[in-house]
């Protein structure tokens, strides 16, 4: 498995296109959604400054495109070669392959995290303890799997040419419901009453929650701990539906 894995990191490393966008294009979103905002600007029932609640938001958002658009477009197009189907000739158990995608799309998600920190640091001047800094990578890091385990049943249940509408149309929708580009608060009610129920929402609530130095929502992680249960339990369900397949 560790091969596969070392496999899996080379061939992340070398996609420059799916490095932009999960590295380095957060942070040029944070740039241009929280540049004008002044450094006192906050935003309503938050307390929060625009650039700290954005900086979490596009930190969970490149987490998120990382775990969510690696996994899935890879997994159904190497479903669609055959390549999985010669890995279920080796020794290589089934879990195995799915660590190996999740291990290697995790890897890729911590840097898009920590530049995100480094340029609202930097050029917004955000400031936060320690231990703070540190709860956010920790925390944002550890809530990417729920959204890998998306990711990993999207893969096997889509074709190769409905892998990537399939995933755009999930990968959008939960970002901007979500309120990870924009804050919920500007939403209608209704639209508000909908996002607080959705793992993004929740996701990026957990930041927030550490940059506000207080515990996280119970509702919150009832929601991230069912997604991840459903989406890991779809993966699984999935993953045994192809094996007979094949």
């Amino acid at each position: 498995m560790n091969s596969l894995i070392k496999l899996e990191l080379a061939r992340a490393l070398r996609n420059r296109k799916f490095l932009f966008f999960s590295v380095l294009y957060p942070s040029l979103l944070f740039l241009i959604i929280a540049g004008n905002a002044g450094g006192t600007d906050k935003v309503a029932g938050t307390g929060l400054t625009v650039a700290t609640y954005m900086m979490v938001s596009m930190a969970s958002f490149g987490a998120l495109t990382a775990v969510l658009m690696g996994n899935s477009e890879r997994i159904a197009k190497e479903r669609e070669s055959g390549w999985v189907r010669q890995l279920r000739l080796t020794t290589l158990p089934g879990r195995g392959y799915v660590l190996a995608k999740t291990a290697s799309a995790a890897v890729v998600s911590l840097p898009s995290i920590v530049i995100v920190f480094v340029v609202a640091a930097a050029v917004k001047d955000v400031r936060l303890d320690a231990w703070q800094w540190l709860a956010l990578t920790g925390a944002i890091w550890a809530g990417s799997l729920v959204f890998a385990a998306l990711g990993v049943a999207i893969g096997y249940l889509a074709s190769g040419d409905a892998v990537r509408p399939i995933t755009m149309i999930t990968y959008f929708g939960l970002s901007m419901l979500g309120g990870l580009w924009m804050p919920t608060t500007t939403f209608p009610t209704w639209l508000q009453d909908i996002a607080k129920w959705l793992p993004t929402h929740a996701y990026a609530a957990l930041g927030r929650a550490i940059e506000q130095s207080r515990a996280p929502h119970a509702q919150d992680i009832a929601i991230l701990v069912v997604s991840f249960a459903l989406f890991a339990g779809g993966a699984a369900w999935l993953y045994r539906k192809d094996t007979l397949k094949a």
